[in-house]
């Protein structure tokens, strides 16, 4: 079992005070059916509700991409946290102290590490403000003054300057920070021994993650220079370039208030900022232009409706298909703006102002219209092959749609603009989807191959060890079943005090651990008019097993023995086996009576 690093019964009262459907219906809408509440998944794409809520076992559990946990694994899928600061946040909700964390030493330490880290990431940004306000920071402040960005704009983003290559050092070691956990926290780098500010005479955004906390930086060099115009943190234990979503922090407070109806996805962090600025506060950017599936799950958890609105450039555009590839997969409903080209948002509110931009959110098109709009301005559809190149890349993304009534409404247009007959370009997209199914087909193989290998050994372990969790009325009480499923002693343990299911996860990292998730959340619906039948036909079987390997072990004695004395015992030890084998004998495996 594992040290989850807090006392068993503190973690069952935080729980009790943190109603499992309470807490769940404030990220996800939920219905109550029977005994259990349902609701659609907020960890995979669906629109039938699949989702299901036990108030009374404290449990959630997904039918469609099998997530399940309890109230503390719920927050931290969704919050995207660990253990310890998903307790944080449901002790803050019912009002409890968190005593001391007391979890393996190297968990303590990884912890400690982090709180470290977070610290001085905070006190670093909150300096790299105050240096914006010095005179040595002129040219940044000459920089915002022709972004004409206001006081809440800093305010709300945090805006901050780095003035030189030490100058930060020395402010965190009065602070009592090591240049080890500067580098470690992506603030400074060493070279040859020296050891310099990354950001140095940049302007700087801070990088926050969903709970506001500055996780890295991303700095703008200001004036003309030979160096990159932005650069980043490096990767590091607190900042994965491809989960951090800029101004997801901002763009949660309006979810926390009810005013989020969708997100907008920009660039880069002047188009956030400029966006906010002008009212657009659900704008967010990823770090690049690339949106990664980790961006998505991030977003998902505020809103699963999206619009796309990357810069008019090439750039821009495969960046847009690259992204409408990873929210479709993930369930979004997205539009994409149409930008005129060479521009970005920040440049047409500049140029047109709020209500142009407006116009162009409230217009964004379906995907597969931009897709159409945006293909039509690459070919000429008057010459016969860019023609056919056309229809090829229309029906390349048509092929992923999942609609028969959307595909036909998308083969009259490109009827309509090509003059190819419709049945023509329905037999043309059969060919593409077949391509496709064929490369579905073999990656899903080897995941087919390895769900097949499950024997009938584990699926005994599995039903009898979920049927003593789940307190089922057919258990037999007489057996012995550390005999039985010795490997399974530490669930056994506490399946035979019959503590409530959700309290597992205070025991076990559940995730890691196969079986003990199968028998938590298992489905007992095909056995259901003959369990107790089912149940001893799982006992025998293990029973069985393991008498046959006694068999096989007395046999080899037997064999290599001279002893005749000792070769009679062992035969009447093999016999004895033999025939309980034979008859379902299960003496052997009674609890032995003190």
């Amino acid at each position: 079992m594992q040290n989850k690093g807090f006392p068993a019964d503190w973690l069952y009262q935080l729980k009790q005070k943190n109603n499992i459907v309470s807490v769940i219906e404030r990220y996800v809408r939920l219905e109550k059916k029977g005994r259990k509440f349902w609701g659609c998944c907020p960890f995979h794409s669906e629109k039938t509700p699949s989702f299901s809520v036990s108030e009374d076992e404290g449990l959630f559990y997904c039918f469609g991409c099998k997530e399940s946990g309890d109230v503390i694994s719920f927050i931290m899928k969704y919050e995207s946290c660990d253990f310890y600061e998903a307790v944080k946040i449901l002790a803050k909700n019912a009002g409890m102290e968190v005593p001391e964390f007391t979890g393996e030493q190297n968990i303590i330490e990884k912890k400690k590490n982090k709180e470290r880290l977070l610290n001085l990431l905070d006190q670093t940004m909150k300096h790299y403000q105050q240096n914006l306000l010095l005179p040595q920071a002129k040219e940044a402040q000459e920089y915002i003054k022709f972004r004409q960005f206001n006081r809440k704009t800093l305010q709300d983003f945090k805006l901050g300057y780095s003035i030189d290559r030490k100058e930060i050092i020395d402010f965190l070691k009065s602070q009592g920070f090591s240049v080890k956990e500067m580098i470690e926290a992506g603030v400074v780098q060493e070279k040859n021994g020296y050891q310099y500010d990354v950001y140095a005479g940049r302007l700087i955004f801070p990088i926050c993650n969903s709970f506001g906390e500055c996780i890295g930086f991303s700095a703008r060099v200001l004036g003309q220079s030979d160096f990159a115009k932005y650069i980043n943190t490096a990767e590091t234990a607190l900042f994965k370039k491809g989960r951090v979503v800029y101004g997801i922090d901002l763009v949660k407070k309006l979810k926390q208030q009810n005013l989020l109806k969708e997100i907008i996805i920009v660039e880069g962090q002047i188009d956030v900022i400029a966006m906010h600025k002008a009212g657009f506060n659900n704008t967010v950017a990823c770090m690049g232009t690339a949106l990664t599936q980790e961006n998505a799950h991030e977003l998902k958890k505020l809103s699963t409706n999206v619009v796309l609105m990357f810069d008019g450039d090439g750039a821009g555009q495969k960046a847009t298909y690259r992204s409408l590839d990873i929210l479709r997969k993930e369930g979004f409903s997205v539009r994409v703006a149409l930008m005129p080209e060479k521009l970005d948002p920040d440049e047409i509110l500049k140029t047109y102002g709020k209500e142009r931009l407006l116009e162009i959110v409230e217009n964004a098109l379906p995907p597969m219209d931009y897709i159409i709009e945006n293909e039509k301005k690459k070919f000429n559809l008057d010459d016969a092959s860019e023609k056919t190149l056309f229809i090829k890349q229309i029906l390349q993304n048509l092929a992923k749609l999942d609609s028969y009534s959307e595909e036909d409404i998308y083969l009259a247009k490109v009827r309509d603009l090509t003059s190819v007959p419709i049945d023509l370009l329905r037999r043309d997209l059969e060919k593409e989807k077949g391509t496709a199914n064929n490369e579905n087909a073999k990656n899903n193989e080897e995941e087919q191959v390895l769900s097949s290998r499950e024997n009938g050994n584990t699926r005994a372990v599995k039903f009898v060890l979920s049927s003593i969790m789940h307190r089922k009325d057919y258990v037999d009480e007489k057996i012995d079943y550390y005999l039985l499923m010795p490997k399974e002693k530490a669930i056994l343990d506490l399946a035979l005090k019959q503590i409530p299911l959700s309290s597992y996860y205070d025991y076990f990292d559940v995730e890691q651990n196969p079986v003990l998730k199968d028998c938590i959340n298992y489905d007992f619906s095909q056995t259901e008019a003959n369990g107790k039948r089912y149940f001893e036909e799982c006992l025998w079987l293990l029973a069985s097993a393991i008498l046959q390997e006694r068999q096989i072990e007395l046999s080899k004695q037997f064999k290599d023995c001279q002893d005749n004395t000792r070769r009679l015992e062992i035969m009447k030890k093999l016999q004895e086996v033999t025939n309980n084998l034979k008859t379902k004998n299960m003496e052997d495996f009674y609890v032995k009576q003190i």
